[in-house]
């Protein structure tokens, strides 16, 4: 039996903070991008670490930022959490087997469900994925429209789906420099989105 994933499930499984109603669902990807990927050890090894752009070679030189990405979520989701106070989860936080639920449904799910949406995307993160399951996300919920939904890349990352989805469903891209311009940015958005459902245009999410 598959299981229904409600507002109340996630907030009843996401810690008290100031605004619990309001959700704010953060995608993005969990693991830095690793040279791995695109080359083959034979590659990697007459690869010139000197001669990468600065971003790989800081990963190339530090193993330790290999779980950046995901860190760099975390930081995100506890600075909107401490202000302006809102909900700010991940999909692993509300904790469903993908077994009861498959992964990309989870995302569907959690979309609709949450007050705000926001796909991170740095220029050192595995984005592959999360590209794909975004096409998917933004395909299942085009019927309520992209108003709820963000974007926000950082300045050197370039995307066709992110291309392609401003133009299919109007979506809202942001791009940002710096992880204090990133937080900015989303705090923005969501605080934003918080006044539309207050005293504008959007459906107030109970």
């Amino acid at each position: 039996m598959t299981r229904e994933i409600t507002r109340d499930l996630i907030a009843d499984r996401l810690g008290t903070v100031g605004y619990d109603r309001f959700l704010c669902y953060l995608m993005g990807p969990y693991k830095s991008f690793n040279l791995n990927y695109v080359l083959t050890d034979e590659e990697l090894q007459d690869v010139a670490v000197e001669d990468l752009p600065s971003p790989f070679e800081r990963l190339f030189r530090n193993e330790d930022e290999i779980d950046e990405a995901k860190a760099l979520l975390r930081r995100v989701q506890g600075s909107l959490r401490a202000d302006p106070g809102v909900n700010a989860f991940l999909a692993v936080d509300v904790d469903i087997d993908t077994d009861e639920v498959d992964a990309v449904t989870q995302s569907i799910e959690y979309t609709r469900c949450a007050n705000a949406t926001a796909f991170v995307l740095p220029f050192l993160g595995h984005n592959f994925g999360v590209g794909e399951e975004a096409g998917s996300i933004l395909e299942a919920v085009a019927e309520t429209g992209s108003d709820r939904i963000v974007f926000v890349r950082e300045a050197n990352v370039t995307s066709e789906m992110i291309r392609s989805a401003r133009t299919r469903w109007d979506l809202r891209i942001e791009t940002y420099e710096t992880e204090a311009e990133l937080i900015e940015t989303l705090r923005r958005f969501v605080v934003t989105t918080m006044n539309r459902e207050r005293f504008g245009d959007l459906e107030y999410l109970d």
